[in-house]
């Protein structure tokens, strides 16, 4: 198969902000799933050590369906183009997911249904990555990618304050009991969720046009005549060709996602439960802390979509390595310091910090990957790179139930400072990634565009 010829056209604001629009909808539906997940399995009666397993299916199941979507979408072509039918596809499954979820009745069907959710952001996420760096040619990578974490801290803001704008605002109940389950302010918030998703998705499939590549009748024969076999193998020949760069990636990439995982899991329970001094799931108290926990969320995401636009402009001073070792070096030392919050409002200041770490891991990343990558391979290695993501997941959500039982007293909270010092751990790995960047896509950082 030859090579697909790079793009060289330079996109306008508005073209970048089409492309990525579908990541607001994104993350708003995957926003409402870190942040209400863990609750809504305390609110069907999980204990502490449980939580971790009941969150396995989502990792696992990412972990195979990543690559072979990515794989999959490589090598599409259609009405729709390449990598439209999943974000599509992926869009209406988990709209779907994000309406059932709140009314789940018991713990295992909370637990499938996150499976399908997870499974499904997946199918549209994930050729997302690389729909930016098919459509942009190199000197903008880091502008796409800026853009697209401007979308999901925007959607994961809007997410995270929804059930609280709802009860405050709209006046919703959030009481719950053991009959009522899952409080209304949730289910509303979750039902929003899915429309959100489906429009923000539907606007970029429709308003970004993708090129068929020009060896599009050679890759279609190349298709016809693989088998499963075939395409198996070729799957596993390309992970043994995988790019030096991206092998040392993967372990800032494990250290930085187990901490962000500790999070994930177990900072909603701990706001309510360590910060708020809720002893019963089902009480008012606690679904206070879960919604000022959202609050917290909100900040962390405001702070990513703002200081995105920011980072172009300091990897061209300071160059990505160092620009990503000092955010994460912020968002480590922010969740560490929640050891010292003895009021609400002071949990705010930690999560400024752990927003920088999170606007500069869901970019510079990709940023690194995307020059190193082929173009005709894009989305596997997309899928693959996240593939570094679940594996941390995967052993969090294998380990943390027994930490949590023998070790840390079932504390929620020391599980999200566990998670901090796994992030500073992952700033220093950083430090031995090559970072292939060339004069050109310095200068080129320099413009940045405003909002």
């Amino acid at each position: 198969m030859t090579t697909e010829k790079k793009p060289n056209r330079t996109r306008n604001f508005f073209e970048l902000w089409n492309m990525s629009f579908g990541f607001f909808g994104i993350q708003y539906g995957w926003a409402l799933q870190m942040a209400n997940t863990s609750a809504i399995y305390e609110y069907l009666g999980a204990s502490p050590e449980q939580i971790p397993l009941l969150w396995l299916a989502a990792p696992v199941s990412g972990l195979i369906a990543q690559p072979i979507i990515g794989y999959m979408s490589d090598r599409t072509w259609g009405p729709l183009g390449r990598r439209r039918p999943y974000f599509l596809v992926g869009a209406i499954l988990s709209s779907i997911a994000l309406v059932l979820m709140p009314n789940s009745s018991t713990l295992w069907m909370a637990a499938g249904l996150l499976w399908i959710l997870d499974t499904s952001v997946n199918i549209s996420m994930e050729p997302f990555r690389a729909f930016i760096a098919d459509l942009l040619p190199e000197r903008q990578h880091t502008q796409g990618f800026s853009m697209q974490t401007f979308f999901i801290g925007f959607g994961a803001v809007v997410a995270s304050v929804s059930p609280w704008i709802l009860t405050h605002v709209f006046g919703f109940s959030n009481s719950t009991s053991e009959a009522e389950g899952v409080p209304l302010t949730v289910k509303v918030s979750f039902y929003i969720g899915a429309a959100v998703f489906l429009f923000t998705v539907l606007w970029t499939v429709f308003t970004t046009e993708e090129k068929p590549p020009q060896n599009l009748k050679a890759m279609r024969q190349a298709n016809e005549s693989k088998d499963a076999g075939d395409k198996l193998g070729e799957i596993v020949d390309l992970i043994k060709a995988t790019p030096k760069t991206m092998k040392q990636l993967a372990l800032v990439q494990f250290f930085t996602w187990l901490g962000i995982f500790c999070m994930f899991l177990y900072f909603p329970p701990a706001v309510a439960h360590n910060i708020f001094g809720a002893v019963e799931e089902n009480s008012t108290l606690y679904t206070e802390g879960i919604e000022w926990a959202g609050i917290c969320i909100a900040v962390y995401n405001g702070v990513c979509f703002l200081f995105s636009w920011i980072l172009p402009n300091l990897t061209a001073r300071l160059g990505r390595k160092m620009t990503h070792s000092l955010c994460l070096i912020c968002g480590g030392l922010g969740l560490i310091s929640l050891l010292w919050v003895d009021r609400p409002i002071y949990a705010l200041f930690s999560m400024v910090g752990f927003g920088i770490a999170w606007s500069s891991t869901l970019a510079i990343p990709y940023s690194m990957l995307s020059h190193v990558i082929p173009n005709k391979n894009m989305g596997l290695y997309m899928g693959l790179f996240n593939a570094f993501i679940v594996i941390p997941q995967i052993i969090a959500a294998l380990g943390l139930g027994s930490i949590m039982d023998y070790f840390l007293d079932n504390n929620r909270l020391l599980v999200v400072v566990l998670g901090g010092v796994s992030i500073l751990l992952a700033a220093i790995c950083v430090y031995w990634v090559d970072d292939v960047e060339t004069v050109k896509t310095n200068q080129s950082l320099e413009v940045q565009p405003t909002v």
